[in-house]
C-alpha cells in the first residue's frame, strides 16, 4: 500500500492503548486516503490516524464559496458566461483535491515547502519553471511542491481555451487555477509544518483553512470591485505565496499561545451527517479567530479577487473573444483541429519575441 510524503507526515503511528477518544470519530474528506486507514486498521493491531481532516485547501466549502464569488468580479463582456456556469465553476473548484492521490503529480501542485530551500527563499526561489528545474531538479521541486509554477502553467491552460473558444476547457480550466490561486494564499501550504506536526500544533492546517471559514464566513466583507488586468502572472502568483507565508508566525504562534491557556476547553464533538466529529470547539475557534485579527478573511478576499483578475487577464491576452455565443455552443472536431492549427501558428510567431521558459511552461 502506497502513502504519498504528504500522508506519511499527517498520519500517526500509535498504540491503541494510548488512544483517549473513539477513532470512529475521524473522518476524511478524501476517500482514498479513508480506505487506506481502514485496511491498516483491520491488518494491525498498531493502528494510524490522522489528527487533522484532510481537504486540501480551505476545503470543499471555502474553495466553492471562493470560485463563486470570482464570478462577480467579472467585467460585463464575461460575466453573462461565467454566471450561466456558475454552478459548475464552484462544484468544480474541488475536483483537483478530489484526484490528489489518483493522478501523479496533481499533490505537488497545492503547495511549496519554502523553508525546505532555507531563508529568506520566498525571495531567492527561481521565479520561473525552467530557471528553477536548471538549479534543482524536477524531481527536487516536485517533492517539495510547485503552486506558484503551476498556477502560470494553469493560465496558459485557460489562455489557450479562450483563444480556442472551447468553452468546455474554459469552465474547467477556470475552476481549477481558481483552486490552486486559492491554495497558494494559505500560510500553511506554504512550509513542511504544514499540519504543525513539527512544532506541537497538529491540526492547525484544517482548523485555519476549513473550520474557521465554516463558522465566520457570514461575517466577511467580500465586496471586491471589478476584476483588473495583471502584468505578469508568474510574478503574481509569487507575491500571493511569499504574502501568505509571511502570516505563517501568527498562525502557529497565536495558535500556541490560546492552546496554553484554554485547558479543556479546545474541543467538542458535532455531528455531520452521519459521522461525529471531533472539532476545535467554537469558543476556541472564535478567540482565535479574533488573536488573527481578520487575516482569514484578508486571505479569502486577496484569492477571490487574484482568480478574477487571472481569468480576465487570460481573457485579455486570448483576445477578447465573444464569450456570449459561448454559453450553448458546441465546436465540432473540425473546428476545433482548425484552431489548434492556428494557436500553433500563434505561438511559433509570439515565441521569437518572449523568453522560452516564460511561454513554455504551459506545455509541459
Amino acid at each position: 500500500m502506497y502513502f504519498s510524503f504528504r500522508d506519511q507526515l499527517v498520519l500517526t503511528s500509535i498504540p491503541k492503548s494510548q488512544i483517549n477518544f473513539p477513532l470512529g470519530f475521524l473522518i476524511f474528506c478524501d476517500a482514498q486516503l479513508n480506505q487506506k486507514i481502514l485496511m491498516l486498521r483491520r491488518n494491525q493491531k498498531w493502528f494510524l490516524f490522522t489528527v487533522a481532516i484532510l481537504c486540501g485547501g480551505w476545503g470543499f466549502f471555502g474553495h466553492q464559496k471562493i470560485n463563486r464569488l470570482a464570478v462577480f468580479t467579472l467585467p460585463v463582456e464575461m460575466i453573462t458566461f461565467y454566471k450561466h456556469h456558475i454552478r459548475y465553476i464552484s462544484e468544480a473548484a474541488v475536483n483537483p483535491d478530489r484526484r490528489r492521490y489518483a493522478v501523479e503529480g496533481e499533490g505537488a501542485r497545492h503547495y511549496i515547502d519554502l523553508d525546505v530551500y532555507g531563508d529568506s527563499a520566498a525571495y531567492q526561489l527561481p521565479r520561473y519553471w525552467n530557471e528553477a528545474v536548471e538549479k534543482f531538479g524536477e524531481d527536487s521541486l516536485q517533492a517539495h511542491g510547485i503552486v506558484p509554477w503551476h498556477i502560470y502553467r494553469a493560465y496558459f491552460q485557460l489562455r489557450d481555451a479562450f483563444m480556442l473558444k472551447d468553452p468546455a476547457k474554459i469552465l474547467k480550466q477556470s475552476a481549477e487555477i481558481g483552486h490552486y490561486i486559492a491554495d497558494a494564499h494559505v500560510p500553511l501550504h506554504t512550509t513542511s509544518n504544514y499540519d504543525g506536526q513539527l512544532t506541537s500544533h497538529v491540526g492547525i492546517h484544517a482548523f485555519w483553512e476549513s473550520r474557521l471559514p465554516e463558522l465566520f464566513f457570514n461575517e466577511y466583507d467580500f465586496y471586491l470591485g471589478k476584476a483588473s488586468y495583471i502584468k505578469n502572472v508568474q510574478l503574481a502568483a509569487w507575491d500571493a505565496v511569499t504574502n501568505a507565508h509571511l502570516a505563517l508566525d501568527s498562525v502557529l504562534q497565536f495558535e500556541k499561545q490560546l492552546s496554553q491557556q484554554s485547558d479543556n476547553l479546545k474541543f467538542n464533538f458535532e455531528t455531520k451527517g452521519r459521522q461525529t466529529v471531533r472539532v476545535f470547539s467554537f469558543n476556541y475557534s472564535k478567540k482565535y479567530h479574533a488573536m488573527l485579527n481578520g487575516m482569514v478573511e484578508r486571505q479569502m478576499r486577496s484569492c477571490i479577487k487574484m482568480i478574477g483578475d487571472v481569468w480576465y487577464t487570460a481573457w485579455v491576452d486570448a483576445g477578447q473573444p465573444d464569450l456570449k455565443t459561448l454559453i450553448n455552443y458546441q465546436p465540432t472536431e473540425e473546428e476545433l483541429k482548425l484552431r489548434q492549427v492556428e494557436l500553433a501558428k500563434w505561438k511559433a510567431e509570439r515565441i521569437k519575441n518572449v523568453r522560452a521558459h516564460e511561454e513554455e511552461a504551459a506545455d509541459r
